[in-house]
C-alpha cells in the first residue's frame, strides 16, 4: 500500500524545478499554472534566489506547482491507481487535494495564490516565524512555550515540532531551549497555524466559495487530526480552518501505520516528508522525487507493492 505525500511550507531552494523545466512538455504545463495563479512560476522555480522564494505569496504557489508537476510525470509512468491515497503537509494538502481529484489543478494554485497572499498580509501585521525544536521532552517544552507566549504549530512527529510566534520570543527559546532539545529558525516569513493568521481565514473562505470541488477518487487524510475525509467539500473546509490551526502530521503518519502503509512517495520539492517517515515509521521504504532522475524509483516503488 502506496501513499503519495506533498512538503509544505520551506522545502522549496533556488532553482529546484529547473531539471523538470529541460522537457518542453513540463514547462508548458508549469507555464499553464503560471497564468492560473498570476505567478511566473517558471522563472521563480528556476532562477529566482532564495530570498524571493521565501516569500510566502511566492513559495506557497510555488510548492504547490512543483507537486502537480511531479505528480504528473509519475502518473505518466505509472497506473494511478497502483496509489493508495494521498496527504499533504500544510500547504502541501492543496497539492493533495488536485492529486485525489477533490480540485483540478488550475483551481489548485489559483486558490493557493490567494492563500500565499493572504497569509503574507497577516504576517506582515507582526513581526513573527517559525523554528524547529528537535528533541528534548515534551512537558519541558510545553511550558517553556507558555512562558514565551509561543504555540506548538506543527506537530511533526519523529520527536519534531514546529513552534511559531513573534520573533522575540522565538529568540528567547533558541537562547534557553529545553534540555537536550534543539531550536533551528525555518525560512518561513510568519507564524503559520497560529491566532496570528486568522485575518487570512475570512480570505480564503471567501476564495473557495466559488471553487467547484468533487468527492476524492484517492484516499485522503487530512492535517486536522489524521483520519481519512470523503467528502470533497468538507475537505476544503479543513483546507480553510488549517490556516491557523495547527498541523497534526505526527497524527496522518499513526494513520498510514494504522491503515498497513508500506511506502511512501514525496512529491517535488521532497525531503522533509521522507525524513520524518524514516524517523516515525522505521522500516518503511520511500522515495523522494527531487528530480525527473528520481521518477524510476517511485515507479518500482509503487509497481513493487501491487
Amino acid at each position: 500500500m502506496i501513499v503519495v505525500v506533498a512538503p509544505g511550507q520551506g522545502s522549496q531552494s533556488p532553482a529546484f524545478l529547473e531539471p523538470w523545466t529541460a522537457d518542453p512538455e513540463q514547462r508548458a504545463y508549469l507555464e499553464t499554472l503560471s497564468a492560473a495563479s498570476g505567478i511566473d512560476l517558471v522563472a521563480h522555480g528556476t532562477t529566482s534566489d532564495a530570498d524571493t522564494i521565501r516569500d510566502t505569496a511566492v513559495a506557497q504557489p510555488l510548492i504547490v506547482a512543483a507537486g502537480l508537476l511531479t505528480a504528473r510525470a509519475l502518473f505518466s509512468r505509472v497506473d494511478r491507481s497502483l496509489v493508495a491515497g494521498v496527504a499533504g503537509h500544510s500547504v502541501g494538502e492543496f497539492t493533495a487535494a488536485a492529486v485525489a481529484g477533490v480540485l483540478d489543478d488550475e483551481d489548485a494554485v489559483r486558490l493557493v495564490a490567494e492563500r500565499g497572499r493572504a497569509m503574507a498580509d497577516a504576517a506582515a501585521l507582526v513581526e513573527t516565524g517559525m523554528s524547529a525544536v528537535l528533541g528534548g521532552d515534551a512537558d519541558e517544552l510545553a511550558a517553556a512555550l507558555e512562558r514565551h507566549g509561543l504555540t506548538a504549530a506543527n506537530h511533526n512527529g519523529g520527536g519534531q515540532v514546529v513552534v511559531a510566534g513573534e520573533l522575540a520570543s522565538l529568540a528567547a527559546l533558541a537562547a534557553e531551549p529545553p534540555a537536550k532539545a534543539r531550536v533551528v529558525p525555518l525560512q518561513v516569513a510568519g507564524a503559520f497555524h497560529t491566532r496570528f493568521m486568522a485575518p487570512a481565514v475570512e480570505r480564503l473562505r471567501s476564495a473557495a466559495a466559488g471553487v467547484t470541488t468533487h468527492d476524492p477518487s484517492l484516499r485522503l487524510w487530512t492535517n486536522h487530526d489524521g483520519t481519512e475525509v470523503g467528502s470533497g467539500s468538507r475537505f476544503v473546509e479543513l483546507l480553510v480552518g488549517q490556516v491557523s490551526s495547527p498541523v497534526r502530521w505526527d497524527a496522518t503518519m499513526e494513520s498510514f501505520a494504522a491503515a498497513g502503509v508500506t511506502g511512501i512517495v514525496e512529491l517535488a520539492p521532497a525531503g522533509a516528508l521522507t525524513g520524518l517517515a524514516k524517523r516515525a515509521l522505521r522500516g518503511v521504504p520511500s522515495v523522494a522525487v527531487k528530480t525527473p532522475d528520481d521518477l524510476q524509483a517511485a515507479v518500482d516503488l509503487i509497481e513493487g507493492a501491487a
